[in-house]
């Protein structure tokens, strides 16, 4: 057995050398001469020496527990009631930035993993509830940026009008994409997103006369408070906050209004996917996710309520875009690529399909734990995808695999 697990290491440990070496080993660097590749041999070796031995470690681990059976890690009963943990992250992101981890990059992590949650929320809609694979979520979220950085200032609208506008193109595109798109099924479906996200991506970075390319477009307009501008001196006909509230100018109070913004819009997400499952379109889309022909037996019209779900979830990515264009103030195609489409994902499915507190976690461990390793440089993402191989062999079914009943029926003796 020892020798059956130590083969198995070894492959493994070969496997890994043989793809990290050219990936990992070889470097360009400029020289005097031109171009020339430099050959990092020792940290392949170190990485290789350690996947072999992590790859033993886990054969024992896993023959360990079949011999001796060990019991399950304990979980505290608290922590099995989702709705005392909702409460309390709630409790807690709403205190965060009166407390002395609230720095200027505390807070600004914080709004990144708050628009991730609303961003995966939304994709939730069509992945977890309705079951459609959607690779090009991005796409939706570049729209909503975009309708929001060319409008506002056209039109002469705020952040609060642009907002919803913002999330009602996103939508719309979703709905006239959606009426060809989905009669596909499944794999078909998938590639077809994917290819929408990337159009979306290719149309704002070529279309220079609109979007200005790939230079991106800067001067994006800021929220007000009631008209009120976080600035040290308002423009003419506004007045600053600082000013009407007798306070020293702080560049931190913008950030802590974007930080509530951003609080304000993912729990107004979260509600509405909630309360959308326990209506009877959410539980028509569990439906057709279970079964698509058993659904259409019973009546249900199929089309419409993928529409519904393709729809509002686009609408949820959309808003979130308006507002990431508006933290921001500068925009560009680099910051909507398929790798945007992928984390989106990645924090569902790691989260647990269809359960939103999962969701909420995850998108603390995807965005948060790169930032939290941020000085390991570039081992960061090393330390990162270990920690999402932890997870998935902890749990494999997601953070949060099981998911309640949408409607409990009690039964009367």
């Amino acid at each position: 057995m020892m020798f059956a697990r130590m083969k198995d290491a070894l492959l493994t440990a070969l496997i890994a050398g043989v793809l990290a070496l050219p990936m990992a080993g070889a470097r360009t660097v400029d020289g005097m001469n031109g171009s020339a590749i430099e050959w990092h041999v020792t940290e392949v070796t170190i990485a290789v020496v350690l996947i072999f031995f992590g790859r033993l470690a886990l054969g024992f681990i896993a023959e360990r527990k079949k011999t001796f059976c060990i019991p399950p890690i304990p979980i505290p009963a608290f922590a099995k009631n989702p709705n005392l943990i909702s409460c309390l992250l709630i409790g807690a992101a709403i205190l965060f930035p009166f407390t002395p981890f609230a720095s200027r990059y505390g807070l600004d992590v914080a709004i990144m993993v708050m628009t991730y949650i609303m961003l995966a929320w939304g994709l939730n809609i069509s992945v977890g509830y309705a079951g459609l694979l959607d690779l090009g979520y991005a796409g939706f979220y570049a729209l909503g940026a975009y309708s929001f950085a060319l409008l506002a200032p056209a039109l002469g609208i705020g952040f609060w009008v642009a907002l919803p506008l913002s999330g009602l193109i996103a939508a719309a595109t979703a709905f006239l994409l959606g009426l060809p798109v989905l009669r596909l099924r499944g794999d078909y479906f998938a590639v077809v997103t994917l290819g929408f996200g990337e159009i979306v991506r290719l149309v704002v970075t070529n279309w220079t006369t609109l979007t200005n390319g790939p230079n991106g477009i800067s001067g994006v307009p800021r929220p007000t408070f009631f008209r009120l501008e976080f600035a040290r001196n308002a423009s003419e006909g506004h007045k600053a906050f600082h000013e009407f509230f007798g306070l020293e100018f702080d560049p931190l109070q913008r950030i802590i209004f974007l930080y509530f913004i951003i609080l304000f819009l993912a729990l107004v997400a979260g509600w509405a996917s909630a309360k959308l499952r326990r209506l009877p379109l959410g539980r028509a889309w569990e439906a057709f996710r279970e079964n698509e022909i058993a659904t259409a037996a019973v009546g249900i019209n199929r089309t419409r309520i993928k529409l519904a779900a393709y729809s509002l979830g686009a609408a949820m990515a959309g808003m979130a875009g308006a507002f990431f264009a508006t933290r921001q103030g500068f925009i560009s195609p680099e910051s909507f690529t398929f790798t945007e489409s992928a984390t989106m994902l990645a924090i569902v499915i790691l989260g647990g399909v269809g359960h939103p507190l999962g969701i909420a976690l995850a998108a603390i461990f995807i965005i948060g734990l790169p930032e939290a390793f941020r000085d390991l440089e570039q081992y960061r993402m090393v330390a990162f995808g270990g920690g999402m191989v932890l997870i998935m062999i902890w749990r494999p079914g997601g953070l949060m695999a099981k998911r309640g009943a949408t409607v409990n029926l009690e039964q009367k003796n």
